[in-house]
């Protein structure tokens, strides 16, 4: 395999000379300048500020659209137009879950579209999130103009702005987390989850103030304002630059170092821009020096399987948490408690939602990703199993009406969830698939996940309706059983990534290290990180070997290279010190080839 040469520099640009030609960081100091500007760095810029804010309207997109059909589904004149014929006044099971789930099946297929798109040199992750908005625009055309007593048009315009939601749940965060500043990274990536929540509790305040309407504007108005959001977001994001790192990945390196620059808050000499660029130089040159990696390398990588699988599972476990069963349903759900306005309730939950999000944003940073999810699963079981026998053994009386005593507790409880859910695997969830993948398989990765969350999404959506018509609340007994295991699955295989860079994670995840141990762990100097980019890989990621001592100090890695590769020797390689522990054992699955390792 010939391995391709880096990009070269054109003349009279002195930052890519610098940095695509050589990557070394003292022809910077001579050409531009030196990187002396130590001064101190804002903890949030306003820049980064209103790019949060705008670019997490995708998630409120997707909120808004998730809270208004589960009010929809009580709305007299929307049952009048689109329920079944044999009940004018109730939806079938199957044509309800078809439209609330159907969402889901675009949304998967837009997760998967939405990397190899944004990853085109012209389109990027700025205008990939301008087509999405167009394309969430034509799905709410589509539904608005359903006419009775066509239910399937709506069907397909949720499919269509399913498409639209999916491409931005994946674009949403990779812009967040290539364009902010380290420290802050976690929590702006969680401010896509807020957002959701926020257009969650619209949607229920519109949806009550328009259910009383006898026309269809009472379903076409909020359907309208969603119209609203896109456009903002659309329009709003050709305001904002291109990520530093997809535009330093295809050349444009002045832009880049001036995005860094003013994401961060600093001047284009601060020594944070030169180490942004620095990390970004030898990131693209290790993956030009490493030839194509197949899609599969996602399984076959080094460690990736373990990781795949990973966010894979935390994302399902996320919607197997039970919360949209209220957020679907929960209108549908407390009118059969016997509230009088079951709309209310759902403002209530949506407000609890949105408050208790904040302080995720907090805890996220403060407390860590496996303590919060450990503590978050654990009272979400609590809450549904109380929920769910309260539900099925105490609302009913004798003489068949509901005691309403019991379904205002029910409603506590129903809080107790969401302000659990809100404020860890909400927004944690999310953050979590943005860290643990290296630079080479991110994009294929994050689709995957996103995939993941979105098909469970769709199995919740269109399942909900079949199961609580012949279990009840007895439901909540099966979402219970998946928050316990989320507690057992996050604490063996999720190692703690709060505060690492990247590439300490990358490291972490390499080196083994076990994740019940991995808040203590300590990570080498920057020059002895192993990292699945810097490894040099046969086609499928196959023949690695290691010697390390995890952690402590020093490692040797070794790859072999295809026959007609340019490279005769390793001489190469990043240049990691030799370890001198004589005891060794086996490294296990997660890399292949020969592998070893030393004592922790």
């Amino acid at each position: 395999m010939v391995h391709p040469k880096p990009p070269t520099a054109r003349r009279g640009d002195s930052v890519r000379s610098s940095f695509t030609a050589t990557g070394e960081v003292a022809d910077v100091e001579t050409e531009k300048g030196p990187f002396d500007d130590d001064s101190k760095m804002p903890f949030l810029t306003l820049r980064t500020f209103f790019m949060a804010v705008l670019v997490s309207m995708g998630g409120l997109c997707f909120g808004y659209d998730t809270g208004q059909i589960s009010g929809f589904l009580e709305m007299d004149n929307f049952l009048e137009n689109f329920a079944d014929k044999r009940d004018p006044l109730k939806f079938g099971n199957i044509r309800s879950g078809l439209i609330v789930g159907m969402l889901s099946i675009g949304t998967l297929i837009g997760a998967l579209i939405a990397g190899p798109l944004a990853n085109n040199r012209t389109i990027g992750r700025k205008y990939s999130i301008c087509i999405w908005s167009v394309v969430f625009c034509a799905g709410v055309a589509v539904q608005m103009g359903a006419l009775r007593p066509r239910w399937y048009q709506v069907m397909i315009g949720r499919i269509i702005a399913g498409l639209a939601i999916g491409g931005l749940s994946v674009m949403v965060p990779a812009y967040q987390g290539e364009s902010s500043p380290r420290h802050v990274r976690g929590a702006i990536v969680c401010c896509y989850q807020l957002f959701i929540t926020i257009g969650i509790l619209i949607a229920n305040l519109i949806n009550f103030g328009t259910e009383s309407i006898s026309s269809t504007a009472s379903w076409r108005i909020p359907m309208g304002i969603g119209f609203l959001f896109a456009i903002v977001l659309g329009l709003g994001i050709l305001f904002f630059p291109e990520t530093p790192r997809h535009q330093y990945r295809h050349g444009d390196i002045d832009t880049a170092t001036r995005s860094i620059a003013k994401f961060h808050g600093v001047s284009e000499r601060h020594r944070v821009v030169r180490d942004q660029l620095v990390e970004m130089q030898e990131k693209l040159q290790i993956e030009l020096e490493g030839g194509r990696h197949p899609w599969y390398e996602v399984v076959t990588g080094p460690r990736m399987l373990y990781r795949t699988l990973l966010g894979v599972t935390i994302q399902a476990l996320q919607q197997l948490t039970g919360a949209n069963y209220f957020f679907y349903y929960g209108t549908t759900v407390f009118a059969s408690v016997g509230l009088s306005n079951s709309y209310v309730t759902q403002i209530i939950l949506g407000a609890v939602n949105v408050g208790t999000t904040f302080p995720g944003l907090y805890f996220v940073e403060k407390f860590g990703r496996r303590r919060c999810l450990m503590i978050g699963a654990a009272w979400m079981f609590m809450c549904f199993l109380i929920f769910a026998s309260l539900g099925q053994f105490k609302l009913e009386n004798p003489d068949g009406s509901h005691n309403q005593t019991i379904g205002y507790v029910m409603i506590i409880f129903s809080c107790l969830f969401i302000a659990a859910f809100a404020s860890t695997w909400g927004c944690m969830a999310w953050a979590i698939t943005a860290e643990i993948y290296p630079s080479r398989y991110r994009s294929q990765c994050i689709a995957l996940c996103a995939a993941s969350n979105w098909l469970f999404n769709f199995l919740i959506a269109f399942f909900t309706p079949f199961i609580t018509g012949n279990i009840n609340y007895a439901y909540g007994y099966v979402f219970a059983g998946c928050n316990l295991f989320a507690v057992f699955f996050v604490y063996f295989f999720l190692p703690e990534t709060s505060g690492r860079s990247l590439e300490e994670i990358d490291t972490m995840f390499l080196l083994e290290v076990k994740p019940w141990k991995s808040s203590k762990w300590t990570p080498p100097k920057n020059e002895d990180l192993i990292t699945a980019d810097k490894l040099r890989l046969n086609t499928g990621a196959r023949d690695i070997t290691k010697t390390r001592e995890a952690g402590l100090g020093n490692t040797e890695q070794r790859e072999s290279v295809s026959a007609n590769a340019e490279r005769s020797s390793d001489s190469d390689l990043p240049h990691v010190p030799i370890m001198s522990s004589q005891h060794h054992q086996p490294m296990g699955r997660g890399v292949r080839g020969d592998s070893y390792r030393g004592p922790y």
